[in-house]
């Protein structure tokens, strides 16, 4: 009997063993089925050795958190890129103006805010073009880089935005300002997780309220860590894209 019992034993750690293993190859399997699948990427970074970073914002609601921002940015002398919904650029083109005007880069944020990847090819296209058209006939840019709504794409968002002549840009820090968590986790999440050619990603939209109260300090801490904070073009040239 007891021998019966260490062989049932035996065969119990064989059944989990092979169970194991079988689970392990079909999450490896399904990483793998994911990294084929989505083959068009946007970027998230770029490889570089040098110390620079890309401070960027999405706005697509509102007209009293930018001007604040846009104070912020003027007094430590920086110059941002800033990604733009359509409809907003069309409400408040003085704010555009002055984005412009001080030298910021203007990109785009789409037509809608909805998820592109919902959307047909031919769909896909016509939101870009709309947001397009919108930031041209207020500032006269002829923009070339996109942040998708949400942040969200596929393969076939991202063929559709490379087919209307623009880069898709996302980001490898994420402030979480759109979600209010308090000013010193703002602080904190940007200050520890930048790195050498890091996109950063903030908002200047109202429902962000915290953001103009991070912000000071956000530049202060990446300038004391020896960080110089250009626009994504700038980024883009100094390093290798990085999907």
């Amino acid at each position: 009997m007891p021998k019966l019992f260490g062989f049932c034993q035996f065969q119990a750690r064989v059944k989990y063993t092979i169970i194991g293993v079988i689970t392990m190859v079909m999450l490896a399997s399904s990483v793998m089925y994911v990294q084929a699948y989505i083959k068009s990427k946007p970027v998230y970074q770029v490889k570089t050795d040098q110390k620079i970073a890309a401070l960027t914002f999405d706005i697509s609601w509102g007209n009293t958190t930018p001007m604040p921002v846009i104070e912020i940015l003027k007094e430590n002398n920086l110059k941002c890129t800033f990604f733009l919904s359509g409809p907003w650029v069309k409400q408040y083109p003085d704010i555009v103006k002055r984005l412009k005007a001080d030298g910021h880069e203007i990109a785009s944020h789409g037509h809608r805010h909805i998820n592109l990847s919902t959307l047909s090819k031919n769909e896909i296209k016509e939101e870009v073009k709309k947001a397009h058209q919108s930031i041209k006939d207020t500032s006269g840019v002829n923009a070339n880089l996109i942040r998708t709504p949400n942040g969200d794409y596929n393969n076939q968002v991202i063929e559709a935005i490379h087919e209307c002549n623009y880069e898709a840009i996302q980001w490898s820090v994420d402030s979480l300002d759109w979600m209010n968590p308090g000013v010193n986790t703002i602080i904190e999440r940007v200050s520890k997780k930048v790195h050498p050619g890091a996109i950063i990603l903030m908002h200047a939209s109202d429902s962000c309220k915290q953001t103009t109260d991070a912000l000071p300090q956000v530049i202060k801490e990446l300038k004391k860590q020896g960080y110089k904070l250009v626009t994504v073009s700038e980024l883009l040239e100094a390093g290798e894209k990085e999907n």
